[in-house]
Parts: C-alpha cells; sequence; structure tokens
C-alpha cells in the first residue's frame, strides 16, 4: 500500500510550527520505507514531482560557429594577440570585458565567466554536438541535448507548450535522441511570428473530427510500424494540444510594452530573449535561442564587433528582465559556443578554431555574479588556472538545475547512460 500525500506547499505540525512539503518528505521517506508505506518508486515519484514544482529553467543563449573570447569577455590586455580589441571597464571592481559589449559591461554582476573551458573538439559538428550533449558522437548511441534532458526532468507533466524550444536555429546535434521525438526541440524560425502552421484551418469541433479520423486511417499502418506510428502519433497529440491551448498567447510579443520590446531591441535575437523570457513565465523549462555567423576566419575584429552589437543589447536587458521579475535567482542563463577562437590571427585577419581554451557564461540559477573563474597564460594560448572541461560545464548546469548528474536513462542499445559521465560542479560558482 503507497503512502497517499495531498500536494500541499506546508504542513502544520502539532507544536504549532509550519514545515515545508520538502522537509516533511525527507523527514518521512525512512520510516515510511521502514514500515513499507512508501515503496522506493513512491519517493522517487514524489522527489521528481517536487523538483518539477521548483519552476528551475535555463535560456541557453548559443553563438553558432565559435565565438572569439579575444573580442568578447575575455580581452588579451597588453599582449599582442589582443589585435585591435580594447577592454572596458564593467560595474564590478576589477572585471574587464572587451569594448564590442558596452550594455554587459553595466551588468556584469548579474553574470560570472569562466575563462578556462577547455575542450579537444575543434570540429564544428562534433564539438556542436559535445557542447550540446555532454559526449561526443558515436555510431550506435543519438545522445539527448541538455535541453531534451532538462525537459525529461523537470518539465511540468500536463503543459501545453513544449518544454524545449529553439529559437533561431537547425541541427541534428540538439536533439531528444534515445528519450525519443517527444523531446525534440521545438523550432521557432522567426521569432517575431506566431509559430509555422499553429492555428487551425477549420473551426475546433471539425479539426478535432479530422484528428479522430487520421487515426482510423493509420490504424492499419500502425499494426505493421508500431514504433513508428506512436512517434507520428505522439507528435500530432502534442501538437494538437499547444494548437488549441490558451498558452499559444505565450508566443505573441505584441503583448509586450513598447517599452519592454524596446529594452530588448528590434533584431531577431533580440526578440528571441524576450520570447524566452515570457516562456519560462508560461513554465518552460529550457529554451535555446542562437546567433549565427561567429566563425570568423577572416576580418575577425569588424565581424565579432558587428556580431557583438546584435547580442550585447538583448543578453543585457534579459538578465535585467529576469531580475526585475524575480526570475533570475531560478532561471539560468548560459552563454556559449562550441569553441573559442585562436590566439594568433591569421593572414587574413582572422582567428580559426581553438578548442584548447575558451570562455563561457553563467548567470542567475543560483550562481554568483561579478566573479571570473579560471584563466589563461599571457598570450591566451593554454588554461593557466581552474581548468573547466564539458563534463564539469554540464554537471555545473545541472547542479543549477537541481538535476541528479548521475541519473541514467536507458540508451536505444539497451545501455544505461548517465546524463554526465564524470567531471564535478564548478562550486565557485555558487559561492
Amino acid at each position: 500500500m503507497s503512502l497517499q500525500l495531498h500536494r500541499c506547499v506546508k504542513v502544520q505540525t502539532a507544536a504549532g510550527g509550519i514545515v515545508s512539503r520538502r522537509d516533511f518528505l525527507r523527514g518521512i521517506s525512512t520510516a515510511a520505507l521502514a514500515t513499507g508505506t512508501l515503496t522506493w518508486t513512491d519517493l522517487i515519484t514524489l522527489k521528481a514531482d517536487e523538483l518539477r514544482k521548483q519552476g528551475r529553467a535555463c535560456i541557453l543563449l548559443y553563438m553558432q560557429g565559435g565565438p572569439s573570447q579575444f573580442e568578447t569577455f575575455s580581452p588579451l590586455i597588453g599582449h599582442p594577440n589582443g589585435g585591435e580589441t580594447k577592454s572596458i571597464k564593467t560595474n564590478v571592481n576589477g572585471i574587464e570585458i572587451a569594448e564590442n559589449l558596452p550594455n554587459l559591461a553595466k551588468v556584469a554582476d548579474k553574470y560570472a565567466i569562466v575563462r578556462s573551458m577547455t575542450s579537444k573538439e575543434g570540429s564544428h559538428p562534433r564539438a556542436s554536438y559535445l557542447l550540446h550533449t555532454g559526449y561526443l558522437p558515436t555510431a550506435s548511441v543519438k545522445h539527448p541535448a541538455i535541453g531534451a534532458l532538462a525537459a525529461h526532468e523537470i518539465a511540468m507533466p500536463g503543459s501545453e507548450l513544449p518544454s524545449y524550444v529553439r529559437v533561431g536555429g537547425r541541427g541534428g546535434f540538439a536533439t531528444g535522441g534515445f528519450l525519443g521525438v517527444k523531446y525534440d526541440p521545438f523550432d521557432i524560425a522567426n521569432p517575431t511570428q506566431p509559430p509555422n502552421n499553429t492555428r487551425p484551418a477549420t473551426e475546433v469541433a471539425r479539426y478535432q473530427r479530422r484528428l479522430g479520423l487520421l487515426d482510423k486511417l493509420q490504424s492499419d499502418f500502425a499494426r505493421e510500424n508500431p514504433q513508428t506510428a506512436a512517434d507520428h502519433k505522439q507528435l500530432y497529440d502534442r501538437a494538437a494540444q499547444m494548437i488549441l491551448s490558451k498558452d499559444m498567447t505565450t508566443f505573441d510579443l505584441t503583448k509586450e510594452t513598447d517599452k519592454t520590446r524596446e529594452a530588448y531591441g528590434s533584431s531577431n535575437f533580440a526578440s528571441g530573449c524576450l520570447l524566452a523570457r515570457r516562456l519560462v513565465e508560461a513554465g518552460v523549462p529550457f529554451i535555446e535561442v542562437v546567433s549565427n555567423g561567429w566563425d570568423t576566419h577572416d576580418d575577425v575584429f569588424a565581424r565579432v564587433k558587428t556580431l557583438c552589437a546584435g547580442i550585447d543589447q538583448p543578453m543585457a536587458a534579459l538578465l535585467n528582465d529576469l531580475s526585475e521579475r524575480g526570475l533570475l535567482d531560478s532561471t539560468l542563463v548560459v552563454w556559449m559556443g562550441e569553441f573559442g577562437r585562436t590566439p594568433n590571427v591569421n593572414p587574413r585577419g582572422g582567428r580559426d578554431h581553438y578548442p584548447r581554451a575558451f570562455n563561457v557564461v553563467l548567470g542567475g540559477g543560483g550562481v554568483r555574479g561579478g566573479q571570473v573563474i579560471g584563466a589563461t597564460d599571457k598570450s591566451g594560448s593554454s588554461v593557466d588556472k581552474r581548468p573547466v572541461t564539458v563534463a564539469d560545464f554540464f554537471q555545473t548546469i545541472c547542479h543549477s538545475l537541481k538535476i541528479d548528474a548521475a541519473k541514467e536513462n536507458m540508451s536505444g542499445i539497451g545501455r544505461p547512460i548517465k546524463i554526465v559521465d564524470g567531471g564535478e560542479p564548478v562550486r565557485e560558482l555558487f559561492g
């Protein structure tokens, strides 16, 4: 017999005190297990339910192509490898970033810079896969992206909105993997417009009758191809539920005030950041917003200056907006690419692929802003202090989202695979 608990947030003790539901569950679990009134399955379900109710979320700002660390958050001061890029002071004493990011310099107290990321993968496809899944690609296993894992672990059941949304980017490296198509990202090409094909072409009753007819027509196919049919039906059911949901207004940026929209800016990336905040408010646990064009093999200084102008205002506005709405503590904001760029400038005035030492930025989600973790040598060629591996980075994201990184999910080949294999969270970020 399983113990049934009401979904209360607080419980009153006999002495008149109040304890949280989390403390109540912690207190009863051992005794309940000992008496046989609560099974391990019940306890795991309760803990998962509690985790989902914490409202944790992550917004990943992905710089497709590999952003130059030297022209963004890790300028080289006083070394020839720094090139034309100058540094500017931030609102945190002792921290300087590239002059290309003046708005983000004003909110440095809201994020931390990790200047000692290190990897061995300098190929775009492999590095993109690695920085989205924590694993290298293999022929036998398609690993789920961190967005899919977050949707699997912390999404609220029954939500009518997608749990993993990607704005402005596509790629086979960011999917539900062996977790299934249910956890594939919902792609939005243009955040200023309603998602494509999300308005019924006829009245609701007729639309629902058509869905029923579709199920009947597919019944023969389903008997011969059960898994394919099940995946197809799952996608259609989710799409139908979403299309008919009142929560679809979340995608309508015209609901925002002119002042708010002006604070973010008018670019697609800016609109993507604003949409990400709206989706977090609506309970979506993972949103990725993509900025393209960061593969700067030529004319790096002018090109990155232009690219930074497209992300500087929106990212700063996002951090401020989340903070003002009381959402920053529960929402992790991550800025990253698949690798960095070479310290040496090539003959074309560009910087090439360089995974050996690069940077990422994290804000909110329990991260203490206004700090720098790690450092490279003076030339920017190698990590000199506090190296952070990709596994460490994923452990850190899981730590922020309260996800058990050691949890194993069963892959399609029948092998359990941990959410993160190895590594340790960068605990200094949360100090």
